[in-house]
């Protein structure tokens, strides 16, 4: 009995361990919690947001307060000698200095200044771009994250295929050699068959490495290591894409894609920056209020303090201890800058008609890759047919071929032939299913409308 549970507890150690694959989902929530393009994205919209509360600041009340301590040293008051009454008159004091203390607060409004207005309206726009943009992002990782995990996949079916190359190729080198050992066959069926297998160990190696980097592309945004994945059930329903006409999917793209709506706010903000530009030609306004006080001594060589002369009480600027308080309203008139101003409208302008330029770019761009997807997606149904019937049809010719190099009715490089024609419409077959998927998916990217649901959707595919 204990000889039965170890023979048994052996052939259980002995059966590889077979643990979770993962799937699509999976990679996609450690790409949104990983993938730095994202998070600097996310950074870059949270830095250009802060542009609204600072060009708002400008236009809110701006409050002041300060102290200072002074000191001025120098000849003092000088005394005179009286010989009269043998007394000096006036202070005691020189070679001294003079110590002045203020404290005062002051508050300032802008009144009217329209470039502080333009200026905010062209933050909320910058801000609002980046927010486009990050959305954008976040519809870019869904492409991004599913493109290298069937980059994973595909790489991983070469693989597949060159074994499966090299091992038919050595099985043919090994029966060419033997039948001529026996003088059933000539000395360049051997070559023949050792070059094509030599080539397909160099092409098997080449796959090893395609899937080694293919893992790493995926591990860069994932920011873990790749492991075993979900493949692509083979019963995939090659459905058209819905609506199934290519100008209404250029319209949903013109007015959904992220990047275009950035663009435009690019615009909305070049435009807000030529009226901030202009209003450097009107005046402004600023109201404000003041209240401080000053403090003067001197102080002489000897150390003894006595009010300063400079010391003026009445003056109303709150000298010697007394609170005074400005009440004030400010008008600047520009009148001249060198040309300042009307540079800086016609570069304002120049920016504009650069923006102008970048969103009529993007809409062309969102236009034809929408048109190329939808063209790809319906002609990839097509595809994956023909892949597959391929496959069919290059199974049966090897049989056939290799049973008649048996009875002698076929070469050697016949042989050699079909097997690499069955491994090229293997190779075919498995892209063109990869490829159908991700140009449905691209599709809806170009349209705007991509999120998880067709993430989820695709991960339903996997087995």
């Amino acid at each position: 009995m204990r000889l039965k549970l170890l023979t048994l507890a052996l052939a259980l150690a002995a059966l590889p361990l077979t643990g979770r694959s993962e799937d699509l989902l999976d990679a996609y929530r450690e790409a949104r919690a990983n993938d730095p393009v994202l998070s600097q994205s996310d950074a870059t919209r949270l830095s250009v947001s802060e542009g609204v509360p600072q060009a708002r600041a400008l236009l809110l009340p701006q409050v002041n307060g300060s102290v200072s301590l002074n000191q001025s040293s120098g000849s003092g008051p000088q005394s005179t000698f009286n010989p009269a009454s043998g007394q000096y008159d006036g202070p005691l004091f020189d070679s001294g200095h003079i110590r002045t203390r203020s404290v005062s607060a002051s508050v300032s409004q802008s009144v009217f200044d329209l470039s502080k207005w333009a200026n905010l309206s062209s933050a909320k726009s910058q801000a609002s771009s980046q927010d486009a943009t990050y959305q954008a992002a976040l519809q870019a990782l869904y492409v991004r994250v599913t493109t290298a995990y069937f980059g994973v996949l595909t790489s991983a079916d070469q693989l597949t295929f060159a074994k499966a190359n090299e091992e038919a190729l050595r099985q043919a080198y090994e029966q060419a050699d033997q039948r001529f050992k026996v003088g059933l066959s000539a000395i360049t069926d051997v070559y023949q068959a050792k070059s094509e297998y030599e080539q397909a160990k160099a092409q098997t190696i080449q796959a090893e490495s395609t899937l080694n980097d293919s893992k790493e592309a995926l591990t860069q945004i994932t920011g873990k290591p790749t492991d075993d994945l979900k493949k692509l059930r083979e019963d995939l329903p090659m459905d058209p894409p819905s609506p199934a006409d290519p100008s209404v999917w250029v319209q949903q793209a013109l007015k959904n894609n992220p990047t275009i709506a950035a663009q435009q706010f690019n615009v909305d903000a070049a435009e807000h920056s030529i009226n901030s530009a202009r209003a450097g030609h009107l005046p402004t306004i600023t109201a404000s209020v003041s209240r401080g006080k000053s403090d003067s001594w001197a102080e002489n060589r000897n150390g003894a303090a006595v009010a300063a002369a400079a010391a003026d009480a009445g003056n109303g600027t709150g000298a010697n201890g007394r609170w005074g308080t400005t009440v004030g309203v400010t008008l600047n008139v520009p009148i001249f800058s060198g040309g300042l101003t009307q540079s800086q409208v016609r570069q304002s302008i120049y920016n504009r008609d650069s923006a102008q330029d970048a969103l009529e770019t993007q809409r062309r761009q969102v236009t034809r890759d929408t048109l190329n997807f939808y063209r790809t997606s319906v002609a990839g149904i097509a595809q994956v047919e023909a892949a597959k019937a391929g496959v069919d049809s290059g199974q049966k010719a090897l049989e056939a071929t290799r049973a008649g190099f048996d009875v002698g009715t076929q070469t050697m490089l016949n042989v050699l032939t079909a097997i690499q024609t069955l491994t090229q419409a293997q190779s075919t077959y498995s892209q063109s299913r990869h490829n159908f998927v991700l140009n449905k998916l691209q599709l809806k990217q170009t349209a705007g409308t991509v999120d998880m649901k067709d993430i989820e959707e695709i991960n339903t595919l996997l087995q």
